[in-house]
């Protein structure tokens, strides 16, 4: 793991998170003492079972973000919405 002193990670902060990027691990220190780890992130979720159930014709997806249900689920013919904002108070 490589050391880089604050400082010098405000300076060059593009240049370290390239670094990061690439794959490095970088050890971040303050007047010699270590006080954070800068690593990789951790690649997104795996959603292939998503792309599946849409694939095989169970759900449908248009490619834009998800707007609801037309027809929300009711419980006691209450709307889960309305229960789960019930709970909260």
């Amino acid at each position: 793991m490589e050391t880089v002193g604050i400082r010098e990670l405000k300076t060059h902060l593009s240049r370290h998170l390239k670094r990061v990027r690439a794959g490095a691990r970088l050890l971040v220190t303050e007047r010699g003492r270590s006080i954070a780890t800068i690593i990789p992130a951790e690649p997104p979720a795996d959603i292939g079972w998503a792309h599946q159930l849409v694939a095989e014709g169970h759900a449908h997806w248009g490619g834009g973000k998800p707007t609801g249900a037309k027809r929300p689920a009711k419980i006691a013919g209450r709307t889960a919405s309305s229960i789960v904002l019930e709970d909260r108070r």
